[in-house]
């Protein structure tokens, strides 16, 4: 059954969009050769080079993929773009780009994603929660999971788009100092937060496909 996330993501063909298809695909970029690089990417080359607003779900019964588009439109349409600033930095033991500074708009806009759009969400299953509490989990974390599908969400929504899977040691310092270097030029600019996507598995263990991105037009 085909899982659906709301994603931040960079415009297909954006700089950005471009360093982060060389970093995780098969051009020569620095940092690990490309076997290994081709691994410790495999995770985030899955899911797609994103931040999560809404985390992977079934539709509920009674809702349909037309109208999960449509209202990601709509509510699209009355959002303002803004601005962030990201960096590449460690979080939990990944590399990924992160933000250099606070941001309330997107706090706000992460906060009414997740709301907005939980009618469209099935519960999960006990296999999805079992796996979501192998990683240890706060007792808000794991009400957050309970009520909204996700552990991160609210207080402990963190942005982040992934770039490694978990490293350690000298292999870890390597892959940061390379992924700085790789997009450090094209972070020099802001990222515009300014759509939200809409990405689907169609299958367990398929790579996420964006099949929409709404613009935001307020």
């Amino acid at each position: 059954m085909t899982r659906y996330a709301l994603y931040l993501a960079p415009p297909p063909g954006s700089p950005l969009h471009r360093r982060a298809a060389a970093w995780f695909g098969h051009e020569a970029v620095p940092g690990p050769p490309p076997d290994r690089r081709r691994a410790i990417t495999a995770s985030p080359r899955r899911y797609g080079f994103h931040a999560t607003l809404k985390a992977p779900f079934r539709l509920k019964g009674g809702t349909s993929a037309h109208g999960l588009h449509a209202a990601v439109d709509a509510f699209a349409k009355g959002r303002t773009a803004f601005p962030l600033r990201l960096e590449v930095a460690m979080l939990k033991g990944f590399v990924a780009c992160r933000l250099a500074a606070p941001s309330p708009p997107l706090q706000a806009l992460a906060d009414e994603v997740v709301r907005a759009f939980d009618p469209f969400r099935a519960p999960p299953d006990g296999a999805e929660l079992a796996r979501r509490r192998r990683s240890p989990l706060t007792p808000a974390q794991d009400a957050n999971l309970e009520a909204w599908g996700y552990p991160y969400v609210f207080d402990d929504f963190t942005f982040h788009m992934t770039l490694s899977e978990r490293l350690a040691g000298e292999e870890a310092e390597r892959v940061l100092a390379a992924a700085r270097d790789w997009f450090g030029e094209v972070l020099v600019e802001p990222f515009v937060v300014d759509a939200i996507g809409i990405f689907e598995e169609k299958a367990p263990g398929a790579e996420f496909q964006m099949t929409g991105r709404y613009v935001f037009e307020a």
